[in-house]
């Protein structure tokens, strides 16, 4: 047998009988050393058993030169003259490596997905040529030998065996997938493997056959998808610029970068409009970084610090073109990169070695350039690539719009606050019916701040209003609606109504607000207000309210309670009646105004936090100040989700040597004995400087409540702060000034009066209307 091919004949005995030159070539086992021998001599183990039934398989042959031989053979029995077996086989083998000339033979060998065929013992019978560029390998190497010989002992290799051994128990096909490195190759890859059980005519199972296909891309694909599907959910979490910026860095380190930074320009940290983006240098301020080195050595630039990118940069060039930039190592602009980190920041030199690729992306929100977020990769094999800058823009572009919508919630925070701010009491007028005390707290939900407000109104007659209210809603719009309201009130304050009067005409002003500004927070929602006036000549508090908790009672003696007080419908629901209550206080009692955001949360009881209210407010405390603060913190959760309004109001009296009144009776004649008892009582009072004016005023207001107004008629002086003057009758018909011409004979007394005075006006009673002016108890010059 002198016959190129690799052939061999064997008896039945499985003596070796023939031996052709391809053979020694194959094993370096001459004919006159092999003829006459047994086979098995000559193979390295036993042939597996369903080699031997099927006539074809894999053996391993150990070579003359010591070495092991992977053949792949196929058996054919001799026929006699008569057709039947003859004793023995015709036996021919396949030198590994040698072209396929079957069209599925070169088919299978020249697949491009990596294809290999193992026998029950998973023990390798073919590769093809993809197979063996991943293992590394020629396939003679691989041939006969068992799988876990040829693989590094690790979980995925163990892994992959089970499999392979899985098909052979079940006789069923399965589809793994995995994401593992391989012997050849420097990275790791996603693979999907079909693995599926090979059988002969008879149905007998030989071995596993396995078509694995680099799905790297696609699973890269399904990664970036699922970091932007993981974005969506993990960025814009607060209206907070810096924690958005964190969260980008926490999506994209470590999967995506090794290292990754966000800058922004310092208009977008404050509440300054948008400049123009500069074509050269660019001053950015870091807000955020990460790497997957604990501490960020790798970082240059410290958090919070202001960096200036050279017009060559890679960041500079991003934010002027306005699209993602890749650097690689060896580009210029890359290396100068690199170069100027290491020189501003050397002692991060090694933790920056071996940094190949990075990617600047503009941060772009509504048209505008907010700034830069920069991704590293160092230990990451793969450099950035086409596909990984659409997907970088596309996070960025998401995250510009959180950054964008906290930049906006912050300056319109401001601004809201800014305007309510304005709109509040700076500095509460002097008074001596009350001693005030006040605390407000904006919100810092992201609902923004919200419409509470609060006032304290001197009115006359030594009297105080006390004003509390909460328009619903949030932002600029409810802090505008809010000062309309307190606008208003002081208005209708200033015609000195009573309390439930006051709320009606309010009640029409939100609706007409309501019917004028379609779509308005009040015409949705409303708002509420508790309007309280306090005399200290009677110690008399009357109050109203429209939707409004009802304010807090503390006695003298140091117990607390509630207001039973009518909350009465929510300003501009419109048609319902407001209900004042009424009562009489002891000197030095404390009254709590407040809006719902003091009581009121999704996680607590109104009931339980009203208890706690009025416990807090029994606390001795040594000012009204010092009280607010004790009330809040004993009240409030430690993140209020709605603003917070708090006045107290503690009670004073005037006493009985403070106030003189006269009954007067309606006639001319007692025009003179009134501003005698007048003058008579300044003196009394050591206020003679100011019984000139006083003596004009009485007999003015007097004798015009005797001429044009009718009984009963009562003089009333008081002394505070100022010295008052009123003037009761019975009449409802208010006076108004006019200028009187030169040949009237009267229309000038409320003139002098009101040259002479202070201020002066009216106010309607139960029983008619009093005039009243005030006059300084200091000089006015």
């Amino acid at each position: 047998m002198e016959d190129a091919s690799a052939a061999a004949i064997i008896d039945a005995r499985g003596i070796v009988t023939g031996w052709s030159e391809g053979a020694r070539r194959l094993t370096g086992y001459p004919a006159e050393e092999t003829v006459g021998r047994a086979v098995r001599e000559l193979l390295a183990e036993d042939v597996p058993p369903e080699a031997v039934s099927a006539l074809s398989g894999t053996v391993m042959v150990r070579h003359r030169d010591g070495y092991l031989v992977g053949l792949r053979v196929r058996g054919c029995a001799v026929t006699g003259p008569d057709g039947e077996a003859g004793p023995g086989f015709v036996v021919t083998a396949d030198q590994p490596g040698s072209a396929e000339t079957s069209l599925a033979g070169q088919a299978f060998q020249q697949a491009s997905m990596s294809m290999s065929v193992f026998d029950t013992s998973q023990r390798y019978m073919r590769l093809n040529d993809a197979a063996c560029h991943v293992m590394g390998v020629p396939e003679e190497t691989l041939l006969g030998r068992h799988f876990p010989e040829t693989v590094e002992e690790a979980e995925h290799s163990r892994g992959f065996n089970w499999h392979l051994r899985h098909v052979i128990e079940t006789g069923r096909p399965l589809r793994y997938e995995s994401y593992t490195g391989a012997p050849a190759l420097n990275r790791e890859h996603a693979w999907v493997t079909e693995m599926w059980p090979v059988r002969d005519a008879a149905g007998e199972l030989l071995g596993t056959a396995l078509a694995a296909f680099d799905s790297t891309e696609q699973y890269w694909a399904r990664q970036r998808l699922a970091l932007l599907n993981e974005a969506a959910a993990t960025i814009g979490t607060t209206l907070d610029v810096v924690r958005t910026a964190e969260e980008l860095i926490e999506v994209v380190v470590p999967r995506f970068a090794d290292f990754a930074s966000v800058d922004l320009f310092d208009w977008v940290l404050g509440a300054e409009e948008s400049p123009t983006v500069p074509t050269e240098e660019i001053a950015l301020r870091r807000v955020a970084h990460g790497s997957h080195s604990e501490g960020t050595p790798e970082a240059a630039v410290r958090l919070g610090e202001v960096d200036v990118y050279p017009g060559f940069s890679p960041i500079a060039r991003a934010m002027r073109e306005g699209r993602a930039i890749l650097s690689q190592a060896g580009e210029p602009s890359f290396m100068r990169w690199v170069a100027e980190r290491n020189t501003r920041a050397p002692q991060g030199r090694p933790y920056r070695k071996g940094v190949h690729s990075m990617m600047a992306v503009p941060l772009r929100a509504r048209g505008t350039t907010l700034g830069v977020a920069v991704a590293v990769r160092i230990k990451q094999p793969d450099d950035y690539a086409a596909d990984d800058a659409v997907f970088a823009e596309e996070l960025a572009s998401r995250a510009a719009v959180c950054v964008d919508n906290a930049r906006r919630f912050a300056r319109e925070r401001t601004t809201a606050l800014a305007l309510q701010h304005s709109l509040l009491p700076r500095g509460l007028p002097g008074q001596a019916a009350v001693q005030v005390a006040h605390r407000y707290l904006p919100s810092g939900s992201a609902a923004g701040i919200g419409g509470d407000w609060f006032d304290v109104i001197p009115l006359s007659g030594s009297r105080v209003a006390l004003v509390v209210g909460d328009v619903v809603g949030h932002g600029i719009p409810s802090s505008a609606t809010m000062g309309r309201l307190v606008t208003a009130v002081r208005t209708l304050a200033d015609v000195d109504l009573p309390p439930d009067e006051l709320l009606t005409h309010l009640d029409d002003l939100v609706t007409h607000l309501a019917a004028d500004d379609e779509g308005d927070e009040v015409a949705e929602l409303g708002a509420t207000c508790l309007y309280a006036v306090y005399d200290p000549v009677t110690r008399r508090l009357n109050l109203a309210a429209a939707g409004h908790p009802a304010p807090a009672l503390v006695l003298p003696d140091g117990s607390a309670r509630l207001i039973p007080l009518s909350a009465g419908p929510p300003l501009g629901v419109g048609g319902l009646p407001f209900e004042a209550t009424e009562l009489q206080l002891p000197e030095g009692s404390v009254v709590a105004l407040y809006t719902d955001g003091l009581i009121e949360d999704r996680d607590r009881d109104v009931d339980h936090a009203t208890d706690e209210l009025c416990r807090a407010l029994t606390v001795p405390a040594d000012s009204l100040d010092a009280l607010c603060d004790t009330v809040l913190k004993a009240v409030l959760p430690e993140e209020p989700s709605d603003d917070v309004a708090l006045l107290l109001a503690r009670t004073r009296a005037l006493g009985a040597d403070q106030v003189a009144t006269w009954d007067v009776t309606p006639d001319p004649a007692e025009v003179a004995v009134t501003r005698q008892a007048a003058t008579d009582q300044l003196t009394a009072w050591g206020l003679d400087e100011t019984a000139f004016v006083t003596e004009l005023v009485v007999s003015e207001l007097v004798t015009n409540a005797i001429r044009y107004g009718a009984a009963p008629i009562q003089l009333r002086l008081i002394r505070d702060q100022t010295l008052i003057c009123e003037v009761s009758d019975g009449s409802s018909t208010s006076p108004h000034l006019r200028r009187a011409h030169q040949d009237d004979e009267g229309g000038r007394g409320l003139l002098l009066v009101a040259q002479l005075t202070q201020r002066w006006g009216s106010r309607q009673t139960t029983r008619g209307k009093t005039i009243w002016c005030e006059q300084p108890l200091t000089p006015l010059f």
